[in-house]
């Protein structure tokens, strides 16, 4: 498979209600190209993908609450983190499915190729009506995929 015989398409995620990691895995797999018979792991032959409502996503259990994320400042006594409910107040709370996708991939020139190809929009609004994006339903694949009223 050679880079030029790739033929790429578009799709479209509404992340309203869906599992964070849940879809971030759905959706690594079709950047990379592995939802292809022609599959080739040198070559990027993955699709374009689309994520809309990003600041809608669902987690499991306390996670909101639980779940830290740290970084070090290079400097003594300078450890800093940050939760996830804290990180879905940001105005930047689309970084946080973005950073998701990122961390299911591996880590070299090529996946950030790849993760070019994805787009994250906080609100229901994009601009790529042009390229005709094709639904991708990920809460139809598997009923733990969505978040389930209770």
């Amino acid at each position: 498979m050679k880079p030029a015989d790739v033929k790429r398409k578009w799709f479209l995620v509404d992340a309203e209600g869906l599992i964070l990691g849940r879809m971030a895995v759905v959706i690594a797999n079709i950047l990379r190209g592995k939802n292809k018979a022609y599959f080739t792991p040198h070559v990027d032959c993955g699709d374009n993908v689309i994520v809309i409502n990003a600041d809608k996503v669902a987690l499991t259990g306390h996670k909101l609450e639980d779940k830290k994320y740290y970084w070090h400042s290079g400097y003594p006594g300078g450890i800093k983190q940050r939760s996830m409910k804290q990180l879905m107040m940001e105005p930047r709370s689309d970084r946080m499915v973005r950073n998701a996708v990122r961390r299911m991939m591996s880590k070299g020139p090529l996946s950030r190729a790849i993760l070019s190809k994805l787009r994250v929009y906080k609100g229901a609004e994009h601009p790529h009506m042009a390229q005709n994006p094709e639904i991708l339903d990920i809460a139809g694949m598997n009923r733990k995929n969505s978040r389930r009223a209770k």
